[in-house]
């Protein structure tokens, strides 16, 4: 992919949020990213299950994500192709769906891409990734 831009803010996997959310390892570098922060409906229903999973009722979830002042931005045709485009050159990491989702909005975005998988900093496929931990 070619160079883009620098970076105008950062668009959360799934797993960034729940880290924070849990006040896991890298919350605090996830907290300092939270400006602009934006994440995409897929990954923002990821997170909604993970909550609902450990025993969180969904309208308390949802108020939970509500008071972070997060984006949630719809997926796109332009942002599944990408995605789509995407999964020949990340498939050796095992990216799932809801992380090429993110990848992609990063890069429609030009944004960086906050995660705590650490697969991704392998990954060199033009968008801007940082990991916390």
């Amino acid at each position: 992919m070619a160079d883009r831009a620098p970076p105008l803010h950062h668009v959360l996997d799934a797993s960034a949020l729940l880290c924070l959310l849990f006040d896991e390892a890298g919350a605090e570098k996830v907290e300092a990213r939270l400006d602009l922060a934006r994440i995409c409906a897929v990954n923002y229903q990821e997170v909604l299950v993970a909550l609902v999973d450990r025993g969180i009722k969904p309208e308390n979830a949802q108020t939970m994500l509500g008071q972070l002042d997060i984006e949630i931005v719809p997926m796109d045709r332009a942002q599944a192709n990408i995605a789509g485009a995407l999964r020949p050159l990340t498939r050796a990491s095992g990216l799932s769906l809801g992380d090429l989702c993110c990848l992609a909005l990063a890069w429609t975005s030009r944004a960086v891409a906050l995660t705590t998988d650490r697969a991704w900093a392998d990954l060199d496929i033009g968008i801007a990734i940082e990991v916390v931990q």
